[in-house]
Order: structure tokens, then sequence, then C-alpha cells
């Protein structure tokens, strides 16, 4: 029962958060630092996205901005084909998904190990990403739409209201629904974690052949995780491709995949608001340090993640509860001495 409450109290606390940045931010930055923020609340869904398959499924993708490329994809190709931004919407959920429970299937019923499931996503990522830059010249587009090799594709129509096809979002209201649905995302995930299917996602992850004695197929149950995850890294791509109404190759590149990772690193593995709260911190630390060109981008990335691993291995939320905890077992052993 506290559990429900806790996820009930964090649904409360994650909509007035929402609500209040959606007043605020606008009213307080212009609109250039309102787009700079958006990115932030974007890639910040990215984060959740493998903050579940492998914080909650213990399966950890090496390339998991396969499923973020072929969101934002498939929007932008949708978008200009269709001129129908909600089905181009739906879309850039429906591809990830189905390419990750056909890829999904042949790994986990393949009986791959965990090693070998790494090496498989990041070498696709890396096919899709030379694939995309392998595209350029007039003859490669899909329908209206050319795929620009590494140009990428420009004037990506932004979603419209639906029912009102004239009526497309500005760059506020843009930033209203990335906070919206970075917000549903959240307390979604957190009921989905606490629900039955969440146990089993977990006890797979604790101890599989556990699961497996116990009767539940958890091959079935890394494959649904596998495509839940896949299905937000998709709606964060589709996003991304509004922000800047354009999309290129480096949504499936390697350094993308490799920044997800150390975002949920850095936020502690295990959490929901840990890879979020990295996802802002290491971005603002990295986009700061590279407008003064202190450093290369890749190497701050580098050293992040390396002083992380080596002084904070748990990640920022759980080593600040741990300290909580700590402190509190310290209040009590006070107490009880006093008395």
């Amino acid at each position: 029962m506290s559990f429900e409450l806790n996820n009930w109290a964090a649904a409360l606390i994650a909509g007035v958060g929402a609500a209040l940045a959606i007043i605020l931010v606008p009213s307080i930055f212009n609109e250039y630092e309102v787009l700079q923020m958006m990115i932030y609340v974007i890639l910040s869904i990215l984060a959740l996205s493998l903050a579940f398959i492998w914080g909650f499924g213990g399966i950890l993708s090496f390339g998991h901005a396969v499923f973020f490329g072929l969101g934002s994809y498939s929007y932008a190709i949708a978008a200009i084909n269709f001129g129908e931004t909600t089905s181009a919407f739906l879309l850039a959920i429906l591809v990830p998904s189905l390419f990750a429970a056909i890829l999904g299937y042949f790994m986990f019923y393949g009986r791959i190990s965990d090693v070998y499931l790494g090496a498989i996503t990041l070498t696709v990522s890396l096919i899709f990403f030379k694939v995309a830059n392998s595209t350029s010249g007039p003859s490669f587009r899909i329908g209206k739409a050319p795929l620009g090799g590494f140009n990428g594709i420009p004037s990506v129509p932004r979603l419209t209201v639906p029912g009102f096809s004239d009526w497309e979002l500005g760059t506020i209201e843009l930033f209203s629904l990335s906070v919206v649905l970075l917000a549903l995302t959240y307390i979604g995930l957190r009921f989905l974690i606490s629900s039955d299917f969440g146990r089993i996602v977990i006890s797979v992850k604790e101890n599989e052949k556990r699961s497996e004695l116990l009767g539940y197929d958890v091959r079935r149950y890394k494959l649904l995780t596998f495509i839940i995850g896949a299905a937000i890294a998709g709606v964060a791509g589709c996003l991304y491709a509004n922000w800047g109404s354009y999309t290129d190759p480096t949504v499936f590149a390697l350094s993308q995949s490799v920044q997800v990772i150390i975002w949920v690193v850095v936020g502690g593995v295990g959490t929901l608001i840990g890879p979020i709260i990295g996802c802002f911190l290491i971005q603002w630390v990295t986009n700061y340090l590279t407008t003064i060109e202190i450093l290369n981008k890749d190497v701050i990335l580098g050293g992040i993640l390396a002083l992380m691993v080596l002084l904070l291995p748990q990640g920022l939320i759980p080593t600040i509860r741990l300290l909580g905890q700590r402190a509190t077992c310290r209040e009590t052993r006070h107490e009880e001495k006093t008395v």
C-alpha cells in the first residue's frame, strides 16, 4: 500500500512540476532559451527509455540510439509524405517498436548472452548510421522525402493540433507537449514497475533462472520490456525531429548511444528520476564547456563517466538515498542513547 501511495505522490509531484515548467519557463526565458531547454526534456525521455530496460529489465543496449533514430526518421518521412502529423507521430512509435520486436525475438529467444546482446545492438546502430550517411543524392528518397545522406532531412513539418492541420505547434506549445510527455512517461513507468508485470521484470533481472523455474517465460518478459523501451525512445526521436524541424544520421551515432548510458550511470541505474537529473546535468555541463572551448565534448563525457564509476559507482540518486539512510540511522542511535 505504501508503494502505491508513493507512486501517487510521485505522480502528483511530477504533474505539479510539469505545470510549473509549462507556466514559468516561457514567461521567464526567451524563445531561444526555451528551445534549448526543450532538448533537455526530449533527451530525458530517451534517458528514461534506457533506464527502464537496463535498470529494471537488466538489458544493456549499447546501441539504444537506433530506436531514437528510427523514431526521428519515421516521423520525418511520414510527415513529409502524408502531411498529417498525428499519423506520423504514431508511426514514430510503431516503427521502433516493430524493429525492437523483430531484433529482440532473435536475441532473447535465441538465448543470446548479455555480452553478445550489447555487441549486436551496437552493431545494428552502427549499420543504420552507415546506411543513413550513404543516402545522399536525389535518387535516395522515400516518396516525397529526400533522405539527404549526411546532410539529413530538412524542413520536417512540426506536429499540428489533431483535427486542425493548419495549426502547427510553435516553440512554446512544443515545449509544453515535451514536458507533458516526459511527466507522463515518468509516471507511467513508475506504475508499470510497481505492477505485477513490473515485479516479474525485476525478478527476471535479479535471478533469471529462478524466475524461469517459477513458471515465467523470461524471454517474453524481456522482449516486452525491450519493446516498451524502444517505443519510448521513438517518442523522443519524434520530438527531436520536431525540435529542429530536421533530422540527420547523428541520431544513430555511437556517441548518442554512449551519452544515454552516461546519463543513466550518473543519475543511478535502477532509478527513474536519476537518469532525468543525469541528462539535465551532463548536457548542461558539456554544452557549457563546449561553448568556452576548454575540451572536446567526447573527452568531457569520457572523463565524467570515469569519475562517476570510480567515485560514485551507484550514481547520484542511490548515493543520496544511502547518505540519507545513514543520517537517519545516526539520529535514531543518538535518540536511543539520549533516552
